[in-house]
């Protein structure tokens, strides 16, 4: 079995195995016409759980063979123009060769003894990404494992710079989150893994173009203020799931000053437009966060996972900080030895940096911006093809990349119809594989969503899936009517 450890005698082995892995997936990318089959989780599942895991095939072509059956052939593949789904970008070749190398070598990023230049890459990314931002020369921050966590991190240092004798325990009641009513669910369970209570975020309502309103944050800002509550902190969205929409940074910026509220920006979707070489002013604020989530793995065309919390204050990270005497002891501080885990939640992690890494020196920051500008461009003419099509009725013009609308048929009017009519056409899709489209709600009503994160989607793909679309819909309407009749 020593056969199969990777060193210095095994090298050879270690070619010949990932060439051909590689050489299976490479076909298989060149081949696929569709971004999905169509399987079904009853026709799939069977294969797997006949696999017995104690009979080993020993042989890499028999389970490469065996991996094509169970998973390549039926996977969802997002670099496909018409993956239009969820926040999943096609990944850049750059990235994937970095993927590559930090698997291979696996350095464990928490501390210096394990991965020296590691640690070094990783820190100057954090640099380069806190000048971007503009959050200035006390930043810091470090890689995490995707938004939720950057969330996670971001409040948890929010929470303890809270006011004095208003941190955890008997006093956590007292402390307040502010949020848009469309902001990521990970707000509210970061709320809730701080030990915080049920009611301690409190939603903000949000525009017609789905950005929190200013004046509903201040009075709520106001309520607390005046029933002896703490502002711990106010999220402000730049691009959220649903629809890519924007809160106003400016002025949520001033509130925070004002009311000694925590600013905290989550940009894990709208962090691209830190590279964008016409839309970086969408962006307008984020300068003045106390911290920032940026997902890598979602505008920058990383592969998961590849996400940071940014902070302006590199002392705010002391809040995740654990002295281990066999991992990183206080003695390491004073001799300067750089150890990432002082200021993560995690202990052992990924050199992902690695990848972002292999990006830039590769391509370049115009060379991200210049596609996610694509991207954005490419919703734009979307938008206006739904606007102009009298069978879709489109939510609000987009910020970023995202399209959230329905199809309004010209012979209904029940809303309930609507609703199944536009869930069927989603799950038509799907089991069709032609195309993978996402949905959620807006209001009471069933809405469906293109994510365009895909520089190669063209305006004719978007107008071919709205076609599909349409076609799945009426189809259902018309078998609903010969069912009713």
């Amino acid at each position: 079995m020593r056969s199969h450890l990777l060193n210095d005698t095994t090298a050879e082995r270690y070619r010949r195995s990932v060439t051909e892995g590689i050489e299976r997936v490479a076909a298989k990318l060149a081949t696929t016409d569709r971004p999905f089959t169509g399987v079904t989780v009853d026709a799939l599942a069977p294969r797997i759980e006949q696999i017995d895991l104690d009979r080993p095939l020993h042989d890499t072509s028999a389970v490469l063979d065996e991996l094509e059956e169970v998973y390549l052939r039926d996977a969802i593949y997002f670099h496909h123009p018409r993956y239009l789904a969820h926040l999943n970008c096609p990944v850049v070749i750059p990235a994937v060769l970095g993927e590559a190398v930090l698997s291979a070598v696996n350095s464990s990023l928490d501390t210096w003894d394990q991965s020296a230049g590691g640690t070094l890459i990783e820190r100057r990314l954090i640099d380069w990404t806190n000048e971007r931002i503009g959050l200035g020369p006390a930043a810091d921050g470090v890689f995490t494992s995707g938004g939720s966590q950057s969330n996670l991190q971001a409040l948890l240092l929010a929470r303890e710079e809270a006011k004095p004798g208003s941190g955890p325990g008997d006093n956590a009641a007292k402390l307040r989150i502010f949020a848009s009513e469309v902001s990521h669910f990970s707000v509210k369970k970061s709320a809730k893994l701080l030990g915080l209570g049920a009611d301690a975020v409190v939603s903000i309502p949000v525009d017609h173009d789905k950005r929190m309103q200013t004046l509903a944050l201040a009075h709520e800002l106001e309520r607390c203020e005046r029933d002896g509550l703490v502002p711990m902190a106010v999220v402000a969205t730049a691009g959220t799931t649903d629809f890519g929409s924007i809160d106003p940074l400016p002025e949520i910026a001033e509130l925070c000053s004002r009311f000694g509220a925590w600013m905290h920006v989550d940009a894990a979707y709208g962090c691209g437009l830190l590279t964008s070489l016409k839309n970086r002013d969408r962006l307008e604020g984020i300068e003045r966060a106390d911290s920032v989530t940026v997902d890598y793995h979602k505008s920058f065309f990383q592969p998961v996972s590849s996400s940071a919390v940014l902070v302006r204050d590199a002392a705010t990270l002391r809040h995740a900080t654990y002295h281990a005497e066999y991992l990183n002891p206080r003695r390491m501080v004073q001799e300067r030895i750089p150890n990432q885990v002082d200021k993560s939640l995690q202990t052992t992690r990924r050199f992902d940096a690695l990848k972002l890494w292999m990006t830039l020196r590769v391509m370049g920051a115009d060379g991200i911006g210049e596609l996610f500008d694509e991207v954005c461009d490419l919703a734009q003419e979307g938008w206006k093809l739904l606007a102009a099509d009298p069978r879709f009725d489109v939510v609000v013009e987009p910020s970023l990349s995202t399209l959230v609308f329905r199809f309004i048929p010209a012979a209904v009017t029940d809303p309930a119809e609507i609703d199944r009519a536009n869930l069927y056409a989603r799950k038509a899709l799907f089991a069709s594989g032609d195309a993978v489209v996402a949905g959620t709600k807006v209001g009471s009503r069933h809405y469906l969503k293109f994510t365009l994160l895909n520089p190669e989607t063209t305006a004719d793909d978007i107008a071919a899936v709205l076609d599909l679309i349409a076609g799945h819909a009426e189809q259902y309407l018309g078998e609903s009517l010969d069912r009713a009749s």
